[in-house]
């Protein structure tokens, strides 16, 4: 008879055959009841509607409401994407709106999202966690394509999107709108779009647009090129407020348009949030003392925000040389964490050091960025050398999607970590503000998840060093308020809301200020 973990495994194999297929979404009909409940009972299975189920892993489809929902969010675009293509073939896509915001970079899916299909019949299909599909019985489909960072969801291209959306579209999601007329590159196929379906409104619009964004080049040719077909195009802005221009030059990724608009839009509001900065100190070997004083709770803190069990006396047995590293601490996951925080705690302290005394020369964005590489390779180094982790996690930048649990944003692909993770150094180096510096900084690294572990910690690190250089205190995050610092930093990411995380972190820098937190207990 075979054991339940033979059973187990054959049922995987039916669903790898499956995936093998090119089948992101199972429906029941594909495999027998007994595979089907045997691989949900393990999570290997999600039933999303009645007889369609989602691919899992066991490690993120808890039954708990954090795991349900960071499994939902994670896998939403294969089951849209798989969904679609099994009722609709390739006629479908999102609507022009939508199709527009994300093609943007916006990583967060709106609750409802809108398919166009002409074989549609104006349904709505309720989805897990209040979304839905809204299947819209289109009568005609524009151009449009599987898009590679949404799974395969077929979005509506860049010059059919412009031309198709109204002009609500640029008040309601000015960030997106901006971001897209930044990503076109040529004329020739808005126009052809705007000439042969005689858009005469739509070409005022679209070159008033581009004017307002520094890109005159393009709105001339546009009314040039209508006028000369005999059109009257009048400019008129679609946006309610003055936009900020765009970089003279080519097309630009929307990962690296996001960053750089985001950083603009919101470091006003940081600024707003904090004290004024004292002056720097001038002796760096009292603000190094200051930072060892406050060193033990904040690898307490820090490392318990990340789910380590770690007490006071053993980040002392680390810190005094006295861990045991061939003895029983060896294997212990929550030693090796409180190793690595200590390793990389050293290079950050010699990286505020190194600023106090160079300014000029610390801070420019590839010695920040070296500097930070070697606190990744210290804060992981323990678990490699012990064999908790294997060493090609070293390695970099991940070469994976990551999720983030109760998240509804996913952090962008890694091809866009490679572009985004250059101009985040160049954005802190060129932010006069620490604070600005300390909490977009940490903001944005975490958005943009450039590692596979460790995102959190870094980002920490990254705020301290920007604000002792800054003349702040080193501030800690307590483990209590660690639902408080993950709400904020949410509504950061999905909503772009950045004043009550700032507003967090200044609070915590007040309070630290004269009364850092106590040595756990």
């Amino acid at each position: 008879m075979a054991t339940p973990n033979e059973k187990l495994a054959a049922s995987l194999e039916e669903l790898k055959t499956l995936q093998y297929k090119g089948l992101r979404v199972i429906r029941s009909a594909a495999l027998s009841r007994t595979h089907r409940e045997r691989l949900s009972r393990a999570g290997y299975l999600q039933e999303v509607i009645k007889g369609w189920y989602l691919p899992a892993r066991p490690e993120v489809s808890s039954a708990s409401l954090e795991g349900s929902t960071a499994a939902w969010f994670a896998g939403m675009r294969d089951f849209v994407a798989g969904y679609c293509e099994d009722r609709f073939g390739e006629s479908w896509h999102l609507s022009p709106d939508q199709s527009l915001l994300l093609r943007s970079g916006e990583r967060s899916l709106p609750r409802q999202l809108q398919v166009w299909s002409s074989a549609g019949n104006n349904q709505l299909v309720s989805l897990p966690h209040a979304c839905s599909l809204f299947i819209y019985r289109a009568p005609a489909l524009l151009p449009a394509e599987p898009h590679a960072e949404d799974q395969g969801i077929r979005l509506v291209t860049l010059a059919a999107a412009l031309t198709a959306v109204s002009a609500a579209f640029f008040i309601q999601q000015p960030l997106a709108a901006r971001v897209a007329l930044g990503m076109v590159d040529d004329t020739a196929e808005l126009l052809q779009r705007l000439l042969d379906g005689s858009h005469s409104v739509i070409a005022g619009r679209l070159a008033a647009a581009f004017r307002a964004v520094g890109r005159a080049d393009f709105a001339n040719n546009i009314t040039q090129t209508m006028r000369s077909a005999g059109y009257t195009v009048q400019e008129v802005s679609p946006f309610d407020l003055p936009p900020l221009l765009l970089r003279a030059g080519q097309a630009v990724s929307p990962h690296v348009q996001r960053l750089r608009l985001n950083w603009a839009a919101m470091r006003d509001a940081v600024i707003a949030a904090f004290p004024p900065p004292k002056p720097p100190p001038t002796d760096p070997m009292q603000a190094l003392r200051d930072i060892e004083e406050r060193y033990l709770a904040d690898a307490y803190h820090s490392l318990s925000i990340e789910g380590y069990h770690v007490s006071a006396d053993l980040i002392e047995k680390v810190r005094n040389g006295v861990w045991d590293s061939e003895g029983p601490d060896r294997q212990q996951r929550d030693a090796m964490a409180a190793k690595g925080y200590f390793e990389a705690y050293k290079l950050v302290r010699d990286f505020i050091l190194k600023t106090m005394r160079e300014p000029a020369q610390a801070v420019a964005p590839q010695s920040l960025r070296e500097a930070m590489n070697t606190w990744y390779l210290a804060l992981f180094s323990p678990s490699v050398q012990a064999g908790l982790l294997k060493p090609s996690d070293l390695a970099g930048w991940r070469n994976s999607q990551v999720l983030i649990r109760g998240a509804l944003h996913v952090p962008p692909a890694k091809e866009a970590v490679r572009e985004a993770m250059p101009v985040l150094f160049e954005l802190i180096e060129s932010e006069p503000h620490p604070a600005a510096r300390a909490i977009l900084g940490h903001f944005l690294f975490v958005f943009i998840h450039p590692y596979m572990d460790g995102n959190g910690r870094l980002a920490r690190f990254l705020m301290n060093a920007m604000l002792v250089t800054g003349g702040y205190v080193w501030t800690v995050i307590p483990v209590q308020q660690r639902q408080t610092y993950m709400e904020v930093l949410e509504q950061a990411s999905s909503y772009g809301e950045i004043e009550p995380f700032a507003r967090f972190v200044a609070q915590l820098t007040r309070d630290q200020l004269s009364s850092p937190l106590p040595r756990p207990s």
